[in-house]
């Protein structure tokens, strides 16, 4: 069986409540096809998520765009994977570049909170990516390998993982990936996905892309 098809739309930090209404308004009106075949997850900032779960349309799903490494307690400004839960909200995004490049989030940091937040039983996509001058020296395959490593260390189950490639130099800077090297990236993560964790979590685990692209 072929994997299904996965669309996410990160809204970083942008919206009110007006905008997050006509947003949500016009996805419930959008015609696509059956959750058999495609899985639409949204992500909306932290104040927006049990908003937009109680507005979006049952077939689409609400995912926080990050979580705190361990159990909730004296971590200002951090929210905890056990609320996500208590929302009800099912994803997460983490490791997003963003948060890797300006807060500092190191690899290991990474693979700490998506093993924490899978063990909470929340279903998580994880980023990965390298930057401009990372993909100019030619070391793009080590750096995402190191990467996906890291998550793969803290994790013994891959059914509720999608792994989202964004190359950080092609998000917001002008430069753009084509699709060959959006696929030629995907096409080592799955091989490394192979070899180091087994050949059918690399055959079902979903890849996808997370950064500006040209047609």
């Amino acid at each position: 069986m072929g994997r299904k098809f996965f669309v996410g739309g990160n809204w970083k930090c942008n919206g009110t409540t007006s905008e997050v209404k006509k947003i949500v308004t016009t996805l419930n009106e959008a015609e696509v096809p059956s959750e058999d075949v495609v899985e639409v997850v949204v992500s909306p900032p932290f104040v927006f998520l049990a908003y937009v779960k109680s507005l979006l349309r049952s077939d689409f799903h609400v995912a926080a765009q990050n979580c705190w490494v361990r159990r909730g307690g004296a971590f200002t400004g951090e929210i905890s994977a056990e609320m996500l839960v208590n929302l009800g909200i099912p994803w997460v995004i983490i490791g997003h570049s963003e948060r890797r490049q300006i807060l500092n989030e190191s690899n290991e940091f990474v693979g700490d909170k998506v093993g924490y937040a899978l063990s909470q039983g929340l279903k998580v996509i994880a980023c990965i990516g390298e930057t401009l001058e990372q993909r100019e020296s030619g070391s793009t395959v080590a750096v995402v390998a190191a990467q996906t490593k890291a998550i793969a260390d803290k994790v013994s189950s891959w059914e509720n993982i999608v792994l989202a490639y964004e190359p950080v130099w092609a998000i917001g800077t002008g430069k753009v990936a084509t699709p060959d090297q959006a696929q030629e990236v995907h096409f080592e993560l799955r091989k490394w996905v192979q070899v180091n964790v087994g050949a059918e979590v690399a055959a079902s685990t979903r890849i996808i892309y997370g950064g500006t692209l040209h047609l």
